[in-house]
């Protein structure tokens, strides 16, 4: 079974951003709800490529989704590739289009090759 190896759910505000989220990194989240069964249900996933905390703070109120899920990224690269990892394993509702690399790169997708 696929994991989103993050750390949470918690609750989508800014104190618990601030409690919870406390380096500035590149990192990784998911935003969803928890199922039936207590499971985390995701809905979006996303990624910041410098500061994942100031990332999530940017949604509040803009997503339905109430809980997140985060880690941090050793670099933008590496949040990329997560990023497009858990977009495969978990094919959430809220993203339209597969995720884009950074303007400038020429980083590929580890699952696909939407780049070419």
């Amino acid at each position: 079974m696929a994991s989103l190896g993050m750390y949470g759910p918690f609750k989508l505000d800014n104190e618990t951003i601030g409690l919870q989220v406390t380096k500035t990194s590149a990192g990784n989240y998911a935003f969803g709800r928890k199922g039936e069964k207590g499971t985390f249900l995701v809905n979006y996933i996303g990624r910041s490529d410098s500061d994942v905390a100031e990332r999530l703070r940017s949604w509040i109120g803009k997503t339905r989704s109430p809980l997140f899920k985060y880690s941090y990224a050793s670099s933008a690269k590496a949040a990329f590739e997560k990023e497009c990892v858990n977009y495969h394993d978990f094919g959430p509702p809220g993203n339209d289009v597969h995720p884009a690399r950074p303007d400038g790169t020429t980083w590929k997708c580890p699952r696909c090759d939407i780049f070419g």
